[in-house]
């Protein structure tokens, strides 16, 4: 899902690119050339030079072709402010998501609980504004909406809506998805959803 994050970015600036898929169980040796510290993607290659870690890729692509749909705020608060959400979104979203769908029983409660409650958090800090950073989608958008694809898995196989939960939310999210480099960027609830399936049958979940 990270990986989505650069493609919005590259889209929203009008870049170019030539997109490989990786296959992580036999990793190919540009992968590991690029990314010799921890072997994952995303990678973004510019000028033959790796830029690794999504979050940080994002940074780089803003500040290289800075003319056209700037992400970050230029107030250095405000900066620090979209930085401190995209921060929490990393270290919170991935192992919340993770649990509900890799658990069952009282630990599932437990994970939706805890999931729900992040996501409660984002809402509060969105509030009533069209997008994260206000009036343009921005940053913390761009971080966070690829994990809205999964969700439609999380909820099936958690018995839950994110959207009676966290309405806001929801209505933030097909806000989003209202703009192309978006929805082209993202990958379909669905297929996510019967990839999630295969890898509960492989953890022995189901």
């Amino acid at each position: 899902m990270f990986g989505m994050r650069l493609r919005i970015a590259l889209a929203e600036k009008g870049i170019e690119y030539e997109y490989r898929e990786e296959d992580l169980r036999n990793k190919s040796e540009l992968l590991l050339k690029m990314n010799p510290v921890h072997k994952k993607i995303p990678v973004l290659i510019h000028n033959d030079k790796p830029v690794c870690e999504s979050i940080i890729a994002v940074q780089y692509i803003d500040e290289v072709w800075n003319k056209k749909a700037p992400f970050l705020p230029s107030d250095p608060y405000q900066r620090a402010q979209a930085r401190f959400w995209a921060d929490y979104i990393d270290k919170k979203m991935y192992d919340a998501g993770r649990r509900v769908w890799s658990s069952k029983g009282d630990e599932l409660e437990a994970a939706k609980k805890d999931f729900l409650e992040v996501l409660k958090v984002l809402e509060a800090e969105l509030g009533d504004k069209p997008y994260f950073g206000g009036e343009t989608f921005g940053f913390v958008d761009l971080a966070f909406i690829p994990f809205y694809c999964w969700f439609y898995a999380y909820e099936s196989c958690g018995n839950f809506s994110v959207e009676a939960e966290c309405p806001k939310l929801i209505a933030w999210a097909n806000r989003c998805m209202e703009k192309e480099n978006v929805a082209k960027s993202l990958a379909d609830k669905q297929k996510v959803y019967e990839f999630v399936l295969q890898l509960r049958k492989v953890f022995g979940i189901d």
